[in-house]
């Protein structure tokens, strides 16, 4: 990925987003909360002594942690996966493409967009888009009301948000028109930055797998001129 490119993508959007719903807000469009704008879905870790549960390779499973590693805008699968059988016995729920992580505790605020279907552990309250709503408007809303959102958790040891707590987050819901406008102009964006997050880690993988073989001598350069 060639981060500027994608820097001013993510300025590009941002500024259309605070240009129609901050800048040009219409007091006729509808105050509401979160839970207008998709539906919140809490997560869940399934038993840690069942080593049955979890593999390398099954159900995408998403932590706070893993977002702190990779800081891509999406991500479709974490350290872990689970398996069908840690999903069962878990209150771990499938969620779909372009449903909306955010990380509720330890930290707070962490955001990505699901590059395919995933679950997550407790430490989230993602929002699955409503279909006239879309993702873009749903990620850039979360991104904006962060200091409003961190302002409503609650907890001794630490913050944290609840489920309730996240549902009642006060929102304004545009209309029809802009919100197909936004998700419209987002569309291509965001596919240019998935492609260049994709290529990013393919060479990132290619260069681990390298930079070992070349150390140890298994891979002769010897004959390489530069």
């Amino acid at each position: 990925m060639s981060p500027p490119i994608n820097d001013n993508l993510e300025q590009q959007a941002q500024s259309y987003f605070q240009e129609l719903f901050v800048d040009n807000a219409s007091p006729e469009w509808t105050t509401g909360t979160i839970s207008d704008l998709g539906t919140v879905v809490g997560g869940s870790t399934p038993s840690k002594a069942k080593p049955e549960y979890y593999t390398e390779s099954g159900i995408a499973w998403i932590t706070p942690k893993d977002l702190s590693i990779n800081k891509s805008k999406f991500i479709s699968h974490g350290e872990n996966d689970i398996t069908e059988l840690g999903l069962k016995n878990s209150s771990a729920a499938i969620m779909p493409e372009g449903t909306v992580l955010f990380s509720s505790r330890a930290p707070i605020g962490y955001i990505a967009i699901a590059a395919g279907e995933v679950t997550t552990n407790q430490g989230f309250k993602s929002v699955v888009p409503k279909p006239e709503i879309g993702t873009p408007f749903v990620y850039f809303f979360l991104k904006n009301t962060l200091p409003v959102i961190e302002g409503m958790a609650s907890g001794s040891t630490f913050k944290e948000v609840s489920g309730s707590t996240m549902k009642n987050v006060p929102a304004v819901i545009p209309d029809a028109a802009i919100l197909a406008k936004f998700s419209d102009f987002c569309a291509p964006i965001f596919a240019q930055q998935r492609t260049l997050e994709e290529q990013n880690q393919s060479l990132a993988k290619l260069r681990d797998s390298l930079l070992p073989k070349l150390m140890s001598g298994e891979i002769d350069v010897s004959a390489v001129h530069l």
